[in-house]
């Protein structure tokens, strides 16, 4: 049976996708009956949310087990990405963060299950990166600098995606994007196990996106947000290293970092932004608010369809852009990039100011 599906692999990526979205849309109802019976909802009263009635927060549970299980039943085993290394992983995060919607874990034991679980990647899975392809300079890293940039930057992805997972379907539309880009770049590169990896959690996320949609039914919670953010940032790094490992001094793609980079640009840079602004304020970058970029467009008027939409477009048009022009290279691209961001958050800024101001003057004018 495997022999047919590796041969013929349309019908094989096919059968990753369908069967991974028919799990995760199989357990929702299940799950979303339970949380009803328990009366397991989101806390209504936190001042970062935007519903007015109670949704449950379990629906990382039918992605995990939707990408879990069809990960084990049809994806490839293969040298490229030690598959025991990551379910290990994923089991791991996945139980703190099942913890964490049903009860909550303090910031200090979030920090060290999830140190543990970039060990676990990076340091017994080898799953990290050893070069930088010369942005900004910088080409091969030695073992030790590659094990803690490899640490940051896994603990940065999977905390990014948790921090945009604020409205209704702009995580699982941004891993959807991110996931879905990751496998098309590693099939134009022959490297399909990792391909496979990529379009399970793809699939797992489609499941879920239609009960996430507004109005949302479910929300996926600390377990689908962090399991999304650690299946993205291992894809990042193995796009980086497979396309360097395998071709050597001509690399299949090239700008590989800049892509990568505008890939994951939406939750990359709504975190960097969040975290910058809160130090200079003087208060912890862990400290949440309703500062976020969505939580902004929200108070432009868009709903929260529109804002997904939004977002998702800019993502979808940053890597159009940065494959485009790949041959500007990465150091620029990133640069261009960073710079189209920040004009776009520059003008969210100018058009909140001008509503207020026309806010105030409407007050003026009836007092």
């Amino acid at each position: 049976m495997m022999n047919f599906l590796h041969n013929y692999t349309i019908v094989y990526y096919i059968l990753i996708v369908l069967i991974s979205i028919f799990i995760t849309a199989f357990a929702i109802p299940s799950i979303l009956h339970v949380a009803r019976f328990r009366h397991l909802y989101d806390d209504l009263g936190h001042f970062r949310k935007t519903h007015d009635h109670g949704i449950p927060r379990l629906g990382g549970v039918a992605i995990f087990v939707g990408f879990t299980i069809t990960s084990l039943l049809l994806c490839m085993t293969d040298k490229s990405l030690p598959i025991n290394y990551l379910l290990t992983a994923c089991i791991i995060l996945f139980a703190m963060g099942l913890k964490d919607d049903l009860s909550g874990v303090n910031s200090s034991t979030k920090f060290i299950i999830q140190l543990i679980v970039c060990f676990i990647l990076v340091v017994l899975g080898n799953i990290r990166l050893t070069s930088l392809y010369g942005v900004f300079g910088i080409y091969d890293l030695s073992y030790f600098l590659s094990v803690g940039i490899s640490l940051l930057l896994i603990l940065a992805i999977v905390n990014a995606f948790n921090l945009i997972d604020g409205i209704d379907g702009l995580a699982a539309t941004t891993g959807i994007v991110a996931n879905g880009a990751f496998a098309s770049l590693f099939l134009y590169i022959h490297q399909y196990e990792l391909a496979a990896v990529s379009l399970a959690m793809v699939g797992a996320i489609i499941g879920f996106l239609k009960f996430n949609i507004t109005p949302a039914k479910i929300f996926m919670g600390d377990t689908g947000s962090l399991l999304i953010g650690l299946i993205s940032a291992v894809m990042a790094i193995k796009f980086m290293e497979v396309n360097r490992v395998a071709t050597g001094s001509s690399p299949a793609i090239y700008a590989v970092p800049a892509i990568t980079f505008a890939i994951l640009i939406g939750p990359i840079f709504d975190t960097a932004r969040v975290f910058i602004m809160r130090i200079s304020n003087g208060v912890s970058p862990f400290i949440a608010d309703r500062n976020h970029i969505h939580h902004r467009m929200l108070k432009l008027g868009f709903n929260h369809i529109q804002t997904t939409l939004i977002l998702t477009g800019i993502n979808i048009i940053s890597i159009i852009t940065v494959v485009l022009f790949n041959n500007y290279g990465s150091s620029a691209l990133i640069i261009l990039i960073v710079a189209f961001s920040l004009i776009f958050n520059w003008s969210i800024t100018f058009f909140i100011r001008s509503k207020e101001r026309e806010n105030l003057a409407l007050r003026n004018l009836f007092v």
